[in-house]
């Protein structure tokens, strides 16, 4: 597969995975314009991997998490702007508690943010998710449990405000 075609293929793809990384469309097109930028330069390496598309999704990770830390907090996206950059629509009227979750999680730090969208949105187990960040584990189950807890004592507290 040439770089062309890859792109072609999944780009609809890598932006949705980083908007949800990131939470932000604007940051999620820099960084996989960044990625998409470096693998074309090594994209014979890439293709030769059992797993191109996965190799530059790591990219993309690895992006998100270095760009966090030099850009600081992002403002999160609203459940319109997330359906249109995942080419869906969303069926139900409930869109305020979508709208506080996307706000809750991108207010995650961005290592817990990374673990929950590998975890629940790419569907990766705590083994591969350490693969990917670098880290044993344990340091992923930690980082699951602490932004879910976070996420779930936030959600107790807004459910009590209203």
């Amino acid at each position: 597969m040439t770089f062309e075609e890859f792109v072609g293929a999944r780009l609809h793809a890598l932006l949705r995975y980083a908007t949800v990384l990131t939470c932000d469309p604007h940051q999620a097109d820099d960084i996989v314009g960044e990625v998409m930028v470096r693998a074309s330069a090594r994209w014979r390496r890439i293709a030769a991997t059992d797993q191109p598309e996965a190799y530059v999704k790591r990219m993309v990770l690895n992006e998100f998490l270095s760009v966090r830390r030099r850009w600081g907090r992002v403002v999160p996206m609203t459940h319109e702007q997330l359906d249109h950059r995942a080419g869906t629509v969303d069926p139900h009227e409930a869109r305020t508690d979508r709208d506080d979750l996307i706000r809750r999680i991108a207010a995650l730090p961005p290592r817990q943010r990374a673990v929950i969208v590998l975890r629940y949105f790419e569907g990766h187990t705590h083994e591969e998710i350490a693969d990917l960040l670098g880290c044993r584990p344990g340091t992923v189950r930690a980082h699951a449990s602490t932004a879910l807890a976070r996420l779930r004592l936030e959600a107790a507290t807004l459910g009590e405000a209203r």
